[in-house]
């Protein structure tokens, strides 16, 4: 078994995760996949900001697991999901920490999308 690299959120690497406190909406391919008012807000570093939005809130019949899996140090083991939006699907849409960092719990249960395979749309 080898180690991995895991690190904690700092002054040099801040990260934070909020409630949104906004409504949420995400199209992709002009198809509403997911609304919610639940969405969390994970800055992390100089990076965009990325909306988290619980997996209960995504139309559930568009999502399939792919076989993509990447990891982050400082977030931990990444899965993915396409998403079949009129009638079309998009590779690797959606990425999930299902089992993520304490320093990032709170996305647990939780799904974000790549801005250029998804518009999410904060109102």
């Amino acid at each position: 078994m080898t180690s991995r690299d895991v690190r904690q959120p700092s002054a040099a690497h801040p990260i934070t995760v909020e409630p949104t406190g906004r409504r949420v909406t995400v199209r992709i391919n002009g198809e509403v996949i997911a609304q919610t008012a639940a969405a969390l807000t994970l800055q992390e570093s100089t990076y965009p900001a990325v909306q988290y939005i619980p997996l209960a809130d995504v139309t559930a019949s568009a999502l399939h697991r792919s076989d993509t899996t990447t990891y982050c140090p400082y977030k931990g083991d990444a899965s993915y999901y396409d998403v079949t939006a009129a009638g079309e699907t998009v590779a690797d849409a959606i990425w999930t920490y299902e089992r993520p960092y304490p320093a990032v719990s709170a996305i647990a249960g939780h799904v974000a999308f790549y801005a250029d395979k998804a518009d999410v749309d904060v109102a």
